[in-house]
């Protein structure tokens, strides 16, 4: 165990700066350090984080969301356990696999894909950061929920105050102070949608979580607004900054983007890889139930454990050359790669395995189709060398890119 002497903080602008040396250096020599500043532990090796987020043995809990998700959200699915849980669960996730998502959703993803695209189609350049990817999966996320597209900017703004105090690692007590507003201020937008939509169910996802019921359960006002306010934080930035990576990692590697541009069935490899490379989410956190030993030592029970994916995600010993993007590395698996028996952690696993995985995809596959037809001679603008942001999640900030114009 160490208490980081030997790696930039992680709240360092070094660290923030470019994590992955940080990360080499904690898996080779400080795989468990001690850190102060957040009060928690983190680990830091493929095999420590994996063991974490399947937890066969009921050694980690997600107690930790209790003041790091609840004081923005409300209780969600991610506090719970055991029956509550799987409960929940069932209540939500058919909406987001099957027929659901087939029949009801794909024409939203790619209609709202469309629209955005068609906005700069013709003008022969864009960004795809805020021309596209920022907005394009809340746009989606309210329409499948029936909200109105005519308020993104204020769940754009809720979602990003929301992240923001979810990073906010430093502990700013503005940052803290504009997330907790933020709970506010949803609840009031949404519980009388929630309460007219019972009364009036229609065709949207909003409805069926209105109606949903496992084994005499339904879900309440606070529990789909928490539900509501959860799937618009995490699609929003998790798919923003996934589709915002997944073209910069082309770009930077233009062999593999015209291997793409050529056979599209090729587009899951390149969203795992990316997952696995730069994925959106670089921490998530845990406590722990018991004492566990882990690579480098002991973590007492009841201790915040931060699992840093960003880290594991590029263990040497999982994956060969994991510095390097190859959307055709064979030691990672396409077709298990949105599901809970994913071999990159992006998505967490077991349990908690991210409910949107799927929708994410759908999000990815459609959204990277459409800019491909629409831009077939996409590049970057001249002199532009995409830039990563953040630390607990992270992706370009600005991709600017040229393309010949097309007509719709």
């Amino acid at each position: 165990m160490s208490t980081a002497q030997q790696v930039p903080d992680i709240l360092s602008s070094e660290f923030a700066e470019n994590p992955y040396p940080a990360y080499a250096v904690m898996r080779e020599k400080e795989p468990l350090i001690w850190h102060e500043p957040t009060q928690s532990w983190i680990i830091s090796r493929y095999e420590d984080v994996e063991r974490v987020f399947k937890d066969k043995k009921s050694e980690f809990t997600t107690d930790n969301y209790n003041w790091q998700i609840e004081p923005v959200h409300g209780k969600t699915i991610l506090q719970m356990s055991g029956r509550e849980h799987a409960v929940r669960r069932a209540l939500v996730a058919p909406a987001f696999r099957g027929s659901d998502l087939q029949e009801k959703f794909l024409p939203v993803i790619e209609r709202n894909s469309r629209e955005l695209i068609d906005s700069f189609r013709q003008s022969g350049s864009a960004d795809i950061v805020s021309d596209y990817a920022t907005r394009f999966p809340v746009n989606v996320i309210a329409d499948m929920l029936g909200l109105d597209k005519a308020d993104h900017a204020r769940f754009h703004g809720w979602y990003t105050a929301v992240i923001a105090f979810l990073g906010n690692l430093s502990g700013d007590a503005e940052v803290t102070a504009a997330g907790e507003r933020t709970r506010i201020e949803f609840a009031e937008y949404m519980i009388p949608i929630i309460r007219n939509r019972r009364d009036n169910l229609g065709d949207d996802l909003l409805s069926t979580l209105c109606a949903a019921e496992v084994d005499g359960v339904r879900m309440s006002d606070e529990d789909i607004k928490a539900f509501c306010s959860l799937l618009l934080a995490a699609g929003g930035e998790t798919t923003d900054k996934a589709i915002a990576s997944i073209i910069a990692n082309l770009l930077l590697h233009p062999d593999q983007l015209a291997a793409v541009q050529a056979d599209r069935s090729l587009i899951p490899a390149a969203f795992a890889e990316t997952l696995r490379y730069t994925p959106p989410v670089h921490m998530i956190m845990r406590q722990t139930a018991t004492d566990v030993e882990v690579s480098g030592g002991t973590i007492p029970a009841g201790a915040t454990v931060t699992c840093l994916i960003g880290s594991a995600n590029r263990d040497g010993s999982r994956y060969r050359e994991p510095d390097s993007f190859d959307i055709f590395r064979d030691d990672l698996t396409t077709t298990s790669a949105f599901s809970a028996a994913a071999d990159h952690l992006a998505f967490a696993l077991g349990r908690h395995f991210c409910v949107g995985a799927l929708l994410a995809k759908a999000e990815v596959e459609i959204g990277v189709n459409q800019l491909l037809d629409a831009m077939p001679d996409l590049r970057l603008a001249d002199g532009f060398d995409p830039v990563e942001l953040g630390v607990f999640t992270r992706g370009p900030q600005a991709l600017p890119v040229r393309f010949t114009p097309t007509s719709a």
